[in-house]
């Protein structure tokens, strides 16, 4: 950490997260899942015993200074993308979805699915905890309707996409969509007729057709998506999906695969590679920007020769058809996976799992600026995500 940086960070301890003043609730929250279940060290990643878990609500109505408006003992995991929680478009819910559970076997603790749905009202303050849904299996990454009526769920134990309706505060599964093969990740298309599930351990991404809340699988829409397709987003017009492929281990394999998403055959129109790691990855709201922080091997061994302790973050252009264009890149802490942009596109928000905390990022001139603004957390950031659009 730089003096710069060091001078700057907020020091905010789990015992005044929660801010004297009230701050409304709406369409300037972004949600952040911590998993304490994992850590990580000299010998890479180890389980722990579960229970200290939590989401945060942070307010980025100063999209410089963000704050914490709201914490509840609920369980998130890493295992998974991260994009397991999402808000409604009008800011009135939160929707987490919790991939595992630790099991106690002996003295070892072992991952077992789980599949829980946490509807919060961000109204409220603070924000609570009203009702827990039964899902698929091993929930990893949803997906809200901008109509706010409709919420997919990708599971990967479960083989499946989960459907559920929203009306008001009332969350309900209302049917499963079997896909034969593990789901990571799911995006709705903005006008809320298609959406594109990551099928990871295949290679490729799988199109749904929504119709209300029928939703249909062709296996023959499948589309050839590189390694390992682990997130998915869209630009804000409909007109493409970009899925960031992690490589599965395969050197120099990690890729974000540009979809042509309308016309009756959807299919792959670009490929390029912001480097190594690209687990996390969101567009902006406005559509010009994509960002994906790179792990560069900060939670392998510390004896693995592609150890590092820092990772990267990568600011790309989204173009004409699409394409994707590195413009910069700066420095990140270790292992960062959520990511989330503040409403109007200009800022940035990644969080650092290993090192407990989210950095702050201004877009100016086409160029990631670090703000030095470091926010600490009580636990170790595993996702996080803002408004569906």
């Amino acid at each position: 950490m730089t003096p710069r940086r060091a001078a700057m960070t907020l020091g905010l301890t789990s015992a005044c997260l929660l801010l004297a003043g009230p701050l409304s609730a709406g369409t300037n929250d972004i949600l952040i899942g911590l998993d304490e279940k994992i850590v990580y060290d000299a010998n890479g990643q180890a389980n722990m015993p579960p229970g200290k878990d939590a989401v945060l609500v942070m307010d980025v109505s100063n999209p410089a200074h963000p704050k914490i408006r709201g914490s509840l003992p609920l369980m998130n995991s890493l295992l998974g993308p991260p994009t397991n929680l999402q808000i409604t478009a009008d800011g009135k819910l939160g929707l987490v979805a919790n991939s595992v559970v630790m099991n106690q076997d002996g003295t070892a603790w072992k991952v077992a699915p789980d599949d829980k749905l946490f509807v919060i009202d961000l109204t409220a303050n603070p924000p609570k905890l009203i009702d827990t849904v039964t899902v698929g299996k091993q929930p990893s990454g949803l997906s809200i309707s901008k109509q706010g009526d409709l919420m997919l769920i990708a599971n990967r134990a479960g083989k499946s996409v989960s459907v559920l309706s929203i009306q008001g505060t009332s969350v309900k599964l209302v049917g499963d969509v079997p896909m034969d093969q593990e789901v990571a990740a799911v995006v709705i298309a903005p006008d809320g007729k298609r959406a594109f599930a990551c099928m990871n351990l295949v290679n490729k991404v799988g199109v749904l057709a929504i119709d209300g809340q029928k939703v249909t699988y062709d296996k023959a829409m499948d589309i050839p998506a590189a390694l390992n397709p682990y997130n998915i987003d869209m630009t804000p017009d409909g007109k493409y999906a970009i899925a960031s492929n992690t490589g599965a281990m395969a050197p120099n394999a990690d890729a974000e695969v540009i979809i042509e998403a309308t016309g009756p055959h959807p299919h792959v129109v670009d490929l390029m590679s912001p480097g190594n790691g690209p687990e996390g990855f969101a567009i902006a709201p406005n559509g010009k920007w994509a960002v994906t922080p790179l792990l560069l091997g900060t939670g392998a061994k510390h004896s693995a020769w592609f150890y590092t302790k820092q990772a990267q973050a990568v600011l790309m252009s989204v173009g004409a058809g699409g394409k994707l264009s590195v413009l910069s890149r700066a420095p990140l802490g270790g292992l960062p996976e959520g990511i989330a942009f503040s409403p109007n596109s200009d800022y940035v928000y990644i969080g650092n799992y290993i090192d407990r905390n989210l950095q702050v990022f201004h877009i100016v001139g086409g160029k990631l600026v670090d703000t030095g603004v470091v926010l600490k957390l009580p636990g170790q950031p595993a996702s996080m995500r803002g408004l569906a659009r």
